[in-house]
């Protein structure tokens, strides 16, 4: 039977005593993570947020109904245990922060009871995510998620330290917004007092930080919640958390100034890693055509490399119809996996296809000199040597190739090199690279609009160089816009806004938007912009993903108190779910089946 708490306070928590505490009284509280039942001797480990700590139930100290009590636990069990702190005689442990010393109880109080936990409470468990969520309550006592949670809590703690001491002002934003339909897609929410009216959940502060910046605020900031209703992968949830940021009389270079002396400061003090500034930077053509992606991981090599040229003329007709389509040929060397099995090598040509390659063309370059290849009939011995001269290769590489327009083979080749680096452990979680990717493209052409998209969104400043070629090839126009990457995952993006009223117009001409259904979406900004915007440029992080990397852990999930799964519901809530009738009534909504 649970006993009340009337009279006790808790004096440390499990971790926070030490050989420095031996011989005083203290009062701990927490789950039982384990009991041994020696007989004379009971033995339990404690368990808090802090950690571990031995409790001994001895009869002669902790008395006979104490000693009973004892005999009761389980694991789980929720315990308040007064006792005196005393140096461990025997088995000492290591491993343990409380591994030298042992609490002897005096007194006992079981505070509540536990049923049998559907799965171990323990580190690293191989119970299944979907178990694991469905009771993540009980997942989230788990010392490793535990240990997440806190380094989130204490990152969270140290952006706003970091940005409240440069002269930044947390404002906050509002959840219930207008709809905006450019980008991902909106979720949406009625409005009962509106009837046929919807306001949507943000994906992001964006048009209200640039009214804040019109506002005169010079600085602002806020950890926020934001929305969007889309796929879902291991680092990407429906609902998840910026660190956002927008700034007044700056540009590119002051923003990313202030953002890796915060990242240096946050990884310092959060995880105790030191990071060397400043940090490399590459424009996005550069990214693309050395890693086949604007995220680039360069923890390790494999680069790709273009031999367009080296195969015009050769008889391979995957290559030449593919240079012929305006597309092109492209490479990576996987150095000393010359002897890979052809079965392996298939299942690469697979893994290429799952990424829009209709196959993968391989050139292994045995010891002796020769060649194995899935072309090589097509092909002189020349040309062979000449494309593995090319591509660097030696004696025991294998040189893959994909043919086929830009973006296909850029996708293809810059997964394919990520996979062959985890296959041949080339990934070092230790190692934090981080890189500016810059020079994005202002536009990007969709085939299923028919029309050019912002490829971040449409107040990104272009490059000033560049704005002649908007009416002529705004393809090739640069967007003033930024991303910082680390090891091969997007931690936050930002750009310079624009701040005058022509090339707003302008951008919003080019991307299809009439005056007025220009100002139907975003008439208050506009507005606001005619009475005297300051330039200004921001960033925004996402915390989530830069915790998933700190803590080195595989999914999203292992760093939010509560994820959705791959389909956006909550397994242990079961949301979404439906409502009654009357709640649709009253927002005049009609479920169609």
């Amino acid at each position: 039977m649970a006993e009340s708490m009337k009279g006790l306070k808790r004096s440390h928590r499990c971790t926070e005593v030490s050989n420095q505490n031996i011989g005083t009284c203290v009062t701990v509280m927490g789950w039982v993570q384990r009991r041994r039942n020696l007989g004379a001797l009971i033995f339990i480990d404690l368990r808090d947020r802090s950690g571990l700590l031995q409790v001994v139930f001895d009869e002669n100290s902790v008395g006979s109904e104490g000693f009973a009590k004892a005999e009761l636990l389980r694991n789980e069990f929720v315990v308040a245990v007064t006792g005196k702190i005393q140096k461990r005689e025997a088995a000492v442990n290591e491993n343990l922060k409380t591994g030298e010393i042992e609490l002897i109880a005096e007194q006992i109080r079981i505070l509540s009871e536990s049923d049998t936990p559907p799965f171990p409470i323990e580190e690293n468990s191989q119970t299944k995510d979907e178990l694991r969520l469905k009771y993540r309550y009980l997942d989230l006592r788990r010392p490793d998620i535990q240990k997440n949670m806190m380094l989130r809590s204490k990152v969270v703690y140290l952006m706003r330290e970091f940005m409240a001491n440069e002269g930044f002002l947390e404002i906050e934003t509002p959840i219930l917004c207008k709809s905006t339909p450019e980008g991902a897609r909106d979720y949406l929410v009625p409005s009962r007092v509106h009837p046929g009216s919807f306001y949507a959940l943000p994906q992001s502060p964006q048009l209200f930080k640039q009214l804040l910046m019109c506002s005169g605020y010079d600085r602002y900031f806020q950890i926020a919640k934001c929305f969007r209703d889309e796929d879902l992968r291991a680092d990407r949830q429906p609902e998840f958390t910026q660190a956002d940021m927008e700034l007044s009389f700056v540009d590119v270079d002051d923003v990313i100034e202030v953002n890796e002396r915060l990242l240096q400061y946050v990884f310092e003090k959060g995880i105790g890693v030191r990071l060397q500034l400043p940090f490399q930077r590459m424009p996005w053509q550069e990214a693309m055509d050395r890693f086949g992606s604007d995220k680039p991981d360069i923890r390790f090599g494999m680069e790709l490399k273009d031999v367009s040229q080296i195969v015009k003329r050769c008889g391979f007709g995957v290559f030449t119809g593919a240079l012929e389509a305006g597309g092109s040929v492209r490479g990576i060397n996987a150095e000393g996996q010359g002897a890979m099995p052809r079965k392996k090598i298939d299942r690469l040509v697979e893994f290429a296809k799952g990424y829009g390659a209709k196959g993968l063309a391989y050139l292994s370059i045995q010891e002796d000199g020769s060649y194995k290849s899935s072309f090589a009939k097509f092909m002189t011995e020349e040309e062979l040597s000449a494309l593995a001269e090319a591509m660097n290769g030696k004696p025991g590489d294998l040189l893959l190739f994909a043919a086929d327009k830009n973006k296909i083979v850029w996708n293809v080749l810059g997964a394919l090199r990520l996979e062959l680096a985890k296959e041949l452990g080339l990934l070092d979680p230790e190692d934090y690279r981080f890189l500016w990717i810059t020079d994005f493209p202002l536009l990007e052409w969709s085939e299923e609009e028919g029309r050019y998209m912002a490829m971040h969104h449409p107040f990104t400043m272009p490059m000033e160089e560049d704005w002649d070629k908007i009416d002529s090839s705004p393809g090739e126009v640069r967007a003033k816009a930024y991303d910082i990457v680390l090891n091969g995952t997007e931690l936050g993006g930002g750009s310079v806004r624009i701040h005058q009223n022509d090339i707003q117009e302008k951008m919003f001409e080019v991307l299809g938007f009439t005056k007025e259904s220009a100002y139907e979406q975003f008439g208050f900004l506009l507005d606001a912009f005619r009475y005297g915007v300051p330039p200004h440029a921001g960033l925004a992080y996402g915390v989530d993903r830069m915790v998933m990397h700190m803590v080195h852990a595989d999914s999203i999930r292992d760093v939010i108190a509560f994820p959705k799964v791959k389909d956006a519901s909550c397994l242990m809530t079961e949301a979404p779910g439906t409502v009654d009738e009357k709640q649709l009534e009253e927002l005049r909504l009609k479920i169609n089946e």
